[in-house]
């Protein structure tokens, strides 16, 4: 089995029967890197990306970062659109088809040392799309179904993060079939909205929660494959819980139970970017 190393956003990969679905922000950083990477001067782009068909196999999936470099294996376009400005799948409009289900490994080095944080890799990832792929968008709102997360009646019940606010964040699926737990620890409402959305569900999801702190939180709950795409993106299906009396419950309630918050699909108006132009990537 081919394995990833590095700090993954998204990283898949399956070993007897284990998924195990990692995504963080960008680690915390020495006080040289912050000041590379925090200076206002500095205009993040690739120094450096190649950009080459992927032969996927299966097993490993997603993007991150290894030092200071970006990688992104077995990606579509789409994945590299959604990474680059925070969008689920649905909130990206038009396009051949070809920008959906072709598959890419890129790998990056940015023109500055210290590790990229994450707005800067989105940045950098823009620049490359729009140089190597020709893209050309325009945002819009459109009327979409989405889920809308809300403190439930109760009030929250996720716990505030103890470490200092330059701590390491991020979230974690290791996934026992048939149950999901994810795990998150130091990450705003806005960064665990992000990773649920763009890992776990079939939509996107609007933030009407008004938290603004940092949490650690452990969800737990049997996934619904009728409603849930558990692992976005890569084809994979967790299977349901079969009729375990004691399984956990269904994400939706799990989110109410565990969290104190409340997730409901609605239609609503939310961003989307329109696809006016893509090409295959130029050569490298």
């Amino acid at each position: 089995m081919r394995r990833l190393s590095g700090t993954p956003f998204l990283a898949l990969s399956f070993l007897a029967g284990l998924v195990c679905l990692l995504g963080s922000l960008a680690p915390a950083q020495t006080a040289s890197e912050k000041s590379q990477t925090s200076n206002e001067s500095v205009d993040p782009a690739f120094e450096v990306a190649t950009i080459r068909p992927s032969h996927p196999t299966g097993m490993d999936w997603g993007l991150g970062t290894k030092g200071n470099h970006f990688w992104a294996h077995d990606a579509t376009v789409v994945d590299l659109i959604s990474f680059a400005y925070g969008l689920h799948a649905k909130q990206i409009v038009g396009g051949p088809s070809w920008f959906r289900t072709e598959r890419y490994d890129v790998e990056g080095v940015p023109n500055f040392e210290g590790r990229p944080l994450r707005a800067q890799l989105e940045t950098m990832l823009r620049k490359l799309l729009t140089d190597r792929f020709q893209l050309q968008v325009h945002a819009e709102k459109q009327q979409l179904s989405v889920y809308v997360l809300t403190v439930a009646s109760g009030g929250v019940k996720v716990h505030k993060s103890d470490a200092p606010p330059d701590a390491p964040s991020g979230y974690g699926f290791p996934v026992v079939v048939p149950v999901t737990q994810m795990k998150v620890m130091h990450m705003t409402m806005a960064a665990f909205i992000s990773a649920l959305q763009r890992t776990v569900l079939d939509k996107p999801v609007v933030d009407e929660t008004g938290l603004r702190d940092r949490y650690d939180f452990v969800l737990q709950w049997t996934p619904d494959e009728s409603q849930f795409i558990p692992l976005q993106g890569t084809g994979v299906h967790v299977p349901a819980a079969s009729g375990d009396a004691n399984a956990p419950p269904g994400l939706f309630t799990a989110i109410q139970n565990q969290l104190g918050l409340k997730l409901e699909a609605m239609k609503s108006m939310a961003d989307v970017i329109i696809i006016d132009r893509v090409e295959r990537p130029s050569a490298n």
